[in-house]
């Protein structure tokens, strides 16, 4: 099974955001037919640890490590987060559009370094690029330059939110892409 862990923005966070794509190039791209591949808003997630494939007998002990981890990173109150900025990974055909996760973010940080260590001592795959915490907007690849989009973006501050939970989700890939969430923890 595909595996990853999150944080969700909540509906009034990605509303707000939406509203936002919906006024960028790319999302008059995409409401014009043209495939820029816009994340799916009900999909919309901040991923901290991504596993991948994990074979069906080791979810017990994925669900371990992620327990422990959420446990040892509670803090008094849960991080409060916002999204704003812009940014971009790759370029041509492998361009990410994102926006960045803005406030309390060190606790983000903390709490995927504490996930890494735990997979890492239960011999768990996951993903070893460095935490960039960040929510992907759309993959459109090299279909249209996204450049004044994140330009724009740059601008955007979206509405505060605390971060009250810590998700372990199986995505199903195909053409409709779902997500799963097998398990949660309070942060």
């Amino acid at each position: 099974m595909r595996l990853f862990v999150a944080v969700d923005p909540p509906p009034e966070a990605v509303a707000d955001l939406a509203a936002q794509i919906a006024r960028l190039r790319i999302g008059a791209a995409a409401a014009a037919g043209v495939n820029v591949r816009l994340a799916d808003p009900a999909n919309a997630h901040v991923t901290l640890a991504f596993l991948g494939e994990v074979p069906a007998d080791r979810l017990p002990a994925v669900r371990n490590a992620v327990g422990l981890a959420a446990c040892r990173c509670r803090g008094p109150a849960p991080p409060r987060l916002r999204l704003g900025r812009g940014g971009r990974f790759g370029r041509g055909r492998a361009t990410v559009l994102w926006v960045d996760v803005l406030g309390e973010v060190e606790p983000l940080h903390t709490l995927a370094g504490q996930l890494r260590e735990l997979l890492r001592d239960a011999g768990l795959p996951y993903d070893e690029r460095p935490f960039r915490p960040h929510l992907t907007i759309a993959r459109p690849g090299d279909r249209i330059d996204v450049e004044p989009d994140r330009l724009t973006l740059d601008g955007y501050l979206g509405p505060v939110w605390p971060a009250t939970e810590l998700a372990l989700v199986r995505s199903h890939l195909g053409p409709a892409r779902r997500y799963e969430r097998l398990a949660t923890w309070p942060l």
